[in-house]
C-alpha cells in the first residue's frame, strides 16, 4: 500500500445489534468443527446477529448421527507437529483425536453438540445447505434440530445482505 492509499474500514456503526456476521463451515473434521463455532460464539457475546451455513462437509457438525464423533487427522497438516511420515499409520487419526478432545476438555470447550446447543440458545441461527443435504441424501430428520432450515446457496446470500461473512 502506498502512502496515497487509504485503507478501506467497514463501519459498523456503534451500536453491535447494527452488525450482523455470517459463518460459513464447510469443513467436518474435528479441528475445523470448532472455529466457526467458537466465532459465531463470540459474535453472539457482542450481540451480533449471527448465521451459520453448514455445507459440503461442514455438515456433518450438524449431522446427528455423525456430529457427536467427528474426527482429528493429522495426515497431511504440518501444523500438528508430528512428523508426516507417521501420520498414515494405523491408529494416528484416533490418538490424534483422543488428544485433541483431551485439550478441549482440559480447557473446559463443550463437545459440539453442547457448543450447538449454546448457540442456539443464544439466539444464533443455523442453516444447512440444500444442495449438500441432497447431495448426501439426509432429511431434515438427520439434521441437529436446531437447524432453523435446508436453503439454497442464493438463499442464504439474500438472508446475510451486509453481513461480514468467513468462510470457513
Amino acid at each position: 500500500m502506498t502512502a496515497q492509499e487509504t485503507p478501506i474500514v467497514p463501519d459498523f456503526g456503534e451500536d453491535a445489534s447494527e452488525r450482523k456476521m455470517a459463518f460459513v463451515a464447510s469443513k467436518g473434521t474435528l479441528d475445523m468443527a470448532y472455529p466457526p463455532l467458537v466465532m459465531a460464539n463470540a459474535a453472539l457475546g457482542e450481540g451480533i446477529e449471527t448465521h451459520i451455513f453448514f455445507t459440503f462437509w461442514g455438515l456433518d457438525i450438524v449431522t446427528k448421527k455423525v456430529m457427536a464423533d467427528l474426527k482429528f487427522t493429522p495426515m497431511a497438516n504440518p501444523a500438528t507437529h508430528i512428523p508426516q511420515a507417521l501420520t498414515p499409520l494405523p491408529g494416528m487419526t484416533a490418538m490424534a483425536t483422543h488428544q485433541m478432545h483431551k485439550m478441549l476438555e482440559e480447557l473446559d470447550i463443550p463437545d459440539i453438540p453442547e457448543f450447538l446447543d449454546l448457540i442456539v440458545d443464544a439466539g444464533g441461527h443455523l442453516w444447512a445447505c440444500k444442495l449438500s443435504v441432497d447431495m448426501m441424501k439426509l432429511t431434515p430428520e438427520d439434521l441437529y434440530d436446531g437447524v432453523e432450515g435446508i436453503i439454497s446457496a442464493t438463499d442464504f446470500i439474500e438472508l446475510i445482505e451486509g453481513a461480514q461473512t468467513m468462510f470457513i
